[in-house]
């Protein structure tokens, strides 16, 4: 489990394809300082596994549904991203409950300059409409953020200076594509309305 509190920006040192899998090599030296085998660490919101690391490197198996699911499937060397090393009980939530589960991407639509802050408009798929809520939690490439304003296809989300500087959100041009993740909350919420919605129909027979 993660925040979302993006602890370090990492660089992409290879990214081999086998087949219908890929092995990924990230710098990051903060990820890796505690880390051992089998550690999770979240890339660009991904969770994934540590299998072998250095000094200032990890190396991870990404499968196919991932690089399919994914932004992973475009990365190359020297390309940068979010790097967070999984919550320890204990810790403050200073995001929100992070899976690194991601339920796909979204498109980057329009940029709206403010005097200290940008908002980024995002496309939004029909499936996942119901889960994301005026002011409620997404996370964006790993990035805990709060939604601003929604419509039927489009989400946005508000970023302050910090945010911009210490992710790769500040990176990002109309065009690309990012991870996203919804609220595990709203989640379980349509899980148990889907489940109890099938329920009621079998027993009237409908």
């Amino acid at each position: 489990m993660f925040t979302g509190i993006i602890e370090e920006l990492g660089e992409v040192v290879d990214w081999t394809r086998t087949g219908d899998a890929a092995r990924l090599t990230v710098r990051g030296p903060l990820a890796v300082s505690d880390a051992g085998h089998g550690d999770s660490i979240s890339v660009s919101g991904v969770c994934l596994t540590v299998v072998d690391k250095g000094d200032d490197w990890f190396t991870a198996d990404v499968m196919s549904e991932t690089i399919a699911m994914s932004t992973l499937a475009t990365v190359a060397a020297g390309a940068r991203v979010n790097l967070e090393r999984a919550a320890r009980l204990g810790d403050r939530l200073g995001g929100h409950i992070v899976q690194g589960h991601i339920d796909g991407t979204s498109e980057l639509l329009a940029i709206t300059e403010g005097s200290a802050w940008r908002v980024l408009r995002f496309s939004l798929h029909p499936e996942l409409a119901a889960l994301v809520a005026r002011k409620g939690s997404i996370a964006i490439d790993g990035v805990s953020l709060t939604v601003s304003d929604v419509g039927d296809d489009w989400f946005e989300v508000s970023l302050i200076p910090e945010t911009l500087t210490a992710t790769t959100l500040g990176l990002k041009s109309v065009g690309d594509s990012v991870n996203i993740e919804t609220d595990i909350l709203a989640r379980q919420v349509e899980r148990m309305l889907d489940v109890t919605t099938s329920l009621t129909n079998r027993r009237s027979g409908s």
